[in-house]
């Protein structure tokens, strides 16, 4: 249980706050290189509590990330011309650029303009892997991007799916880094006569409570879950990992070429925007059942109501609390889908949605079984306040290389030391070749 000080540090992330200080120090994917068209509209942003909107040059072809505020009488830049050179406020013809440098003011006579003296204000923006990625701290020269795997792929071999989930971003990322949840949420319908003997998910569903190994690292938090095989002699491990400021990697799959990642990006206290990135050419864990049935929930992609151009109109799935997430009850009673709901990911969305826009921590009860969740909010409460009280550098800020020693998956391994099957493990990963931009 966190305490209710560490509860308000954990869940807030608007500027100032201890959290938010602490994210600010990172690139943020914040959307879809494709949401933009040269010289089309404007869309809005919410990041890190903050109201903000976004817009691709017609000339250049460059992002602009800024405050949807003009700094003239802060009418919303959204409603702005998007002309070359630059976004048009419709309220007085202010102009400004995307790195925020005004351009013109026409409403002022020429000789008592100021356009050098008022700037937007404007955020630092990269784009890799058909992503938009913007940096909102304060460094004059922002640090380098990450190195996770999955974010230096080249943009025709990743997937990568927006989706909008309405609760605090630390109990959306808590759900990927529970792995005992998995035996029941998601495959607690299944038995074991119905899972293919060359199957992992056969171990969990013999073993639906494994035992785990936790441990910070230079990149966040890990651990190593095991569980018993047939063979006395190998171990059933499942490794995941926290990534500073907000990812994850979930173990389901083969750790020889599992290149996947998943930001839980905070769009204010109350509202998170899930960024998942798949290889396209690693192997998939096995969706079937021995009778060639998919397994219940199997479904990948999530259906998406059409974008609306609002704070929270991008990216939201159908099934939502409003629909109560179509859970088929007779499904849940006859044991067809454990939890009745057919969608991995939103059988994870309702879940944590249900806990309410930000989980009561006095009411919880944390079991040994929730070991990588206290670790992990330990770490990050740690890491923010080091920041705030010391202005030491959180991790991977500056070193970002170290993530290239963090990778996800299952495996079976001749032993039950998890830091040697976690090194046996990466010294046979299947790097993928990287199309990276200059950084």
């Amino acid at each position: 249980m966190a305490s209710a000080i560490e509860s308000d540090e954990l869940t807030r992330v608007g500027p100032g706050t201890v959290m938010g200080d602490l994210m600010r120090q990172y690139w943020i994917p914040a959307a879809k290189s494709s949401e933009l068209k040269p010289g089309g509209e404007p869309i809005k942003l919410m990041l890190l509590g903050e109201k903000l909107i976004a817009f691709r040059d017609e000339e250049t072809g460059r992002v602009g990330v800024m405050d949807h505020r003009c700094p003239h009488r802060c009418a919303s830049l959204f409603l702005g011309r998007n002309e070359p050179g630059g976004l048009r406020c419709i309220y007085h013809g202010w102009k400004f650029d995307v790195d925020g440098n005004c351009k013109d003011m026409p409403n002022v006579a020429p000789s008592q303009r100021f356009e050098d003296k008022v700037k937007a204000k404007a955020y630092k923006v990269n784009e890799r892997g058909g992503l938009i990625w913007v940096y909102m701290g304060a460094r004059a020269e922002a640090p380098p991007m990450p190195m996770i795997e999955a974010t230096r792929l080249p943009e025709d071999e990743v997937n990568a799916q927006f989706v909008l989930r309405e609760c605090n971003w630390m109990q959306a990322l808590e759900g990927d880094i529970d792995t005992s949840h998995f035996s029941f949420l998601h495959i607690g319908s299944v038995t074991a006569d119905q899972v293919p003997e060359d199957s992992t998910l056969k171990y969990q569903v013999a073993c639906r409570s494994p035992e785990y190994h936790v441990a910070d690292t230079e990149w966040g938090t890990m651990y190593a879950a095991f569980r018993p095989t047939e063979d006395a002699n190998k171990t059933y491990w499942r490794f995941a990992q926290f990534g500073f400021p907000f990812w994850a990697q979930v173990p389901q799959g083969n750790f020889i070429d599992r290149v996947s990642a998943r930001a839980w990006v905070p769009m204010d206290d109350n509202h998170t925007m899930s960024v998942t990135l798949n290889w396209t050419k690693m192997s998939r864990a096995s969706s079937q059942l021995k009778d060639g049935k998919p397994l219940p929930g199997a479904q990948a992609q999530v259906d998406l109501l059409p974008n609306e151009n609002h704070w929270y109109g991008r990216f939201r799935a159908k099934a939502n609390d409003s629909n109560n997430y179509f859970i088929d009850r007779e499904a849940q009673r006859n044991g067809t889908i454990y939890s009745g709901i057919t969608n991995i990911h939103i059988q994870d969305q309702a879940v944590t949605e249900s806990m309410g826009p930000i989980t009561d921590h006095d009411f919880e009860h944390l079991a040994p079984s929730d070991q990588m969740i206290a670790r992990t909010r330990r770490r990050l409460v740690h890491a923010a306040r080091a920041l705030r009280e010391k202005g030491t550098v959180p991790p991977a800020v500056d070193d970002p290389e170290v993530f290239l020693r963090a990778r996800s998956g299952e495996a079976v391994v001749a032993t039950t030391d998890w830091r040697e099957a976690y090194a046996q493990k990466l010294q046979e990963v299947i790097r993928p070749v990287y199309a990276v931009a200059a950084e």
